[in-house]
This record gives C-alpha cells, structure tokens and sequence, in this order.
C-alpha cells in the first residue's frame, strides 16, 4: 500500500522540477481553511452574490459590481421639427440667391425669420435629447443665413450688374417716368432744347475767343469732347432729359499779370451779357462772392486776388438751363507746388494746357428736339407726377 501511494505521489509531481514542493497530506501542521464567499450568480444587469444583487446597482455585499444599462431615449420631435425649419429656412434662402433678390434678403422680413430660426436652434440645444438634431441644425444656420447667402448675392449682383432687384408694377411704372422727380416737365419743354444750348454755346465761344485774340493776341485749342449724360429721374431710371456739357476751350499761354486777368474778365462779361446772359460772378473775389477768406484762400490759394492761383467766375440765363464758366489757372501764384501737381494731373486725363484761360458751358435737364414727341407721350401716363 506504501508503494502504491509513492508510486501515485511520484505521478503527481513528475515534470515539476524547479516548482516549490507539494504540502505533505493532510497539509501542513497548525494550517487554518480560509472560508470565502459563496460563488456568484448570474443576474440582470452583472454578477452578485448569491445574497443578490445589491440594489439600484453598485456594490453589492461582498466587493462584486453591479452595471445596470439604460435603454437609448429617441431625439424630440421638438429637436426634428428644429431641424426641418432649419433646411427649409436654408432652402428659401437659396431659391432668393438664384432668383437675384439682394433686395430681399436684406428685407426687415427675413431678418425676423432668422431670429425666429436661431431661437428655435438654442432652444433645441438646451433640450438633453434634442441635442443631436440641434447641433446638425445649428450647422445648417451657420452655413445658410441672411449675412452668407446676401453676401454672395450682392457680389453676384455686382458682377453682374444687376440692381433691380424684386420690384413691384408701381415702381416699374415709376422708373421710366420721363422727367425729373421734384421738377415740373412743362419748363422741360418751355426752356432751350439740347440743339438751342449747343448752338447758343458755340456762338458764345466763338465771339469770346474772336475778341481775346484781337486785343490780346492769346491763341486758343479745344479740350475735349462734349458729352452728353442722361438725368436720373429721382424713381431709380433715367429721364429723358440730358445734362450737357461742352467741349472746353482754352488758350495756349499763361495769363498771369493781375491787371491783364481784369481786362480779360471784363472783355467776357461784355461778350455773355451780349448773349442775354447775367454778368459775370467772381467766386474768387470776396468783395463778390462773400464767402469766408478761410474758405477762398483753401479753394482758390489765397483770399486776395492779386495772389490766387486760380480765378473762377460764373454766369447763367436762367430760367433756360444754360451756365457758363470762365477760369483762369496761374502757376506763378504756386509757391509749395502743390496746385502744379493737381493740374498736371488734370492734364494727363484731358490734354488741357496747364494754366491759362479756359472756357465751358455746362446745361442740366435739356430735352432733345427729336424726343420732345416722345416725351410728351410719355407723360400722358403720368399725369399729375412729378
């Protein structure tokens, strides 16, 4: 029997070399049995011990975790309908983009339906379950509001040229109004014509050098171009009344000697009042105009005559459209330089000589004889308007 039990012993702790020795049987001497916890079971949510699961989770007795796991909770349908006033918001927007409405994007209407959109995004946002949605909105108004999308539109517009915009049948009708908002269209028809201003202006020009260059002997050269420019109407359109300016003439030396500038503007008076003009209005002379010195000397260079770099005089036959210029441009009277630069300047753009006398003729509401038909027609739809 002993050797029945060394040769099970021997079995046991074959292949052990190097692990520690077995206890002898029985265990060793004074040993005590720990007694442990009864093993765990399985219950809902984890393990407890067989004393059961400890309650609302935790620790239960015995050191053994309890998880309980909490069903998901679905989005709020507040957060979803959030959500689609969202897009659908981003949606209007975009259809006023293609549409070319800048007008209406920065309309008072669509500014009160993105604050109503924004509310709605923050509240959402508050909302433990509308979270999700919320954010996804609060994307989709980052993306597409009144500042982005009218941003892009009013470079689309200007790219474009495009300014009209959403307009209504009364302000159609009242674009093409053919006259001047604030001013009667009968003196339209009652004053000179484009065609009168023109031939009016050019005899005026022509005795007025004819009379320079005989007792002077100042010679002359046309600057520019005459150029006709269509009036606003005051409603958004053009009139069809025409600002016309003449082409300028000036002569080809300096005049700088104070008294020869005297003689010269007397010798224009004499010619413009000929012409059923008024006399001639020195805006340089505060003996004429009364404005400020402080004010003449910053226009003109000083607010004495006898050093002005500039002379400006003015006159007109009103009630008929016609004003007429007269100025005399004097670099002698420069002494920083800075007039020089700005006429210098001037004459890169027209060709104008740098100082000397210089002539013009300016009309503003002019009606052409060929569309004065046109223009009485056309005012038949508009009747009392103006």
């Amino acid at each position: 029997m002993v050797m029945d039990r060394e040769k099970q012993r021997q079995r046991y702790i074959a292949g052990t070399e190097g692990a520690p020795p077995l206890p002898p049987p029985g265990g060793y001497r004074g040993a005590r049995r720990q007694q442990g916890p009864a093993p765990a079971a399985p219950v809902a949510g984890g393990f407890a011990p067989a004393g059961g699961p400890a309650p609302g989770g935790g620790f239960a007795p015995g050191g053994v975790s309890t998880v309980t796991v909490e069903p998901k909770q679905p989005s709020s349908v507040f957060s979803r309908v959030v959500l689609g006033v969202s897009i659908l918001f981003a949606l209007v927007l975009l259809g006023t983009l293609v549409a070319g409405a800048t007008d209406l994007l920065y309309g008072v209407t669509m500014l009160a339906l993105q604050l109503v959109v924004a509310a709605l995004v923050i509240a959402a946002l508050v909302s433990p379950r509308g979270r999700l949605l919320g954010g996804i909105a609060l994307i989709v108004a980052l993306l597409f509001n009144v500042a982005t999308v009218g941003g892009l539109s009013a470079l689309q517009t200007s790219a474009s040229g495009n300014y009209t915009g959403v307009k209504t049948e009364k302000q159609k009708h009242e674009e093409a109004y053919p006259g001047i908002k604030g001013q009667d269209p009968q003196a339209a028809l009652d004053q000179q014509s484009l065609e009168d201003v023109r031939a009016d202006a050019e005899s005026l020009f022509a005795e007025i050098r004819t009379r320079i260059t005989d007792e002077f002997g100042y010679e002359w050269v046309q600057v520019g171009d005459e150029d006709l420019r269509p009036e606003r109407n005051g409603y958004g359109g053009e009139s069809m009344l025409i600002e016309y300016t003449t082409a300028g003439w000036a002569t080809t030396e300096p005049i700088q000697d104070y008294r020869r500038k005297l003689e010269v503007m007397q010798v224009i008076d004499d010619v413009v009042s000929q012409h059923g003009l008024y006399g001639l209005y020195a805006f340089n002379d505060p003996s004429v105009s009364g404005m400020d010195p402080s004010m003449i000397a910053k226009l003109y260079g000083s607010d004495d005559p006898r050093t002005q770099h500039t002379w400006e005089s003015y006159t007109e036959n009103y009630p008929d459209p016609m004003r007429f210029y007269a100025n005399i441009y004097d670099l002698s009277q420069d002494p920083d330089g800075g007039f020089r630069q700005s006429r210098e300047a001037q004459n890169a753009r027209t060709g104008e000589p740098l100082e000397g006398l210089q002539l013009a003729v300016i009309a503003s509401g002019v009606l052409s004889d060929a569309d004065r038909e046109e223009f009485q027609k056309k005012l038949q739809e508009y009747p009392g308007f103006f």
